[in-house]
């Protein structure tokens, strides 16, 4: 069994901090589960331009507002509290936030801990792992 708080691991290398949002990997790859879970908070007024080539994302808003646009169509969703989107195609999006949103993120394939988005807004498939640390 694994345990671990959000509060304990935003303490470690499991928090990750960019300019327009923060994640912190409470479940990754060295966990064996087969995805990865996060919970990130993307900051007011951040707009981001992502396409995860190698990943599938499903991503609930837990608090917070703003709205997913598809890049293909230009279709945009508003997102907040309770609301759910899933990037079953490796969507290109652009995500809006008009507040703070919180979000709980899962990654399939999982994430090693320390991605960050390369210039076509995707993750690696292969990064820094984070120390395994099982608390």
């Amino acid at each position: 069994m694994i345990v671990r708080t959000l509060k304990a691991a935003q303490k470690t290398d499991r928090r990750v901090v960019t300019p327009g949002w923060e994640s912190t990997r409470l479940l990754l790859k060295n966990d064996n589960m087969g995805f990865s879970f996060h919970i990130t908070t993307i900051y007011a007024g951040a707009e981001l331009h992502m396409r995860y080539a190698n990943h599938l994302e499903s991503v609930y808003c837990i608090s917070g507002d703003g709205e997913v646009e598809t890049t293909e169509w230009h279709t945009k969703y508003p997102i907040t509290s309770g609301t759910i989107y899933i990037l079953d195609k490796h969507d290109e999006h652009i995500l809006r936030a008009h507040t703070e949103m919180v979000m709980a993120c899962v990654f399939n394939p999982p994430l090693h801990g320390r991605e960050v988005h390369d210039e076509t807004g995707a993750y690696p498939l292969h990064a820094e792992a984070v120390a395994d640390d099982r608390s």
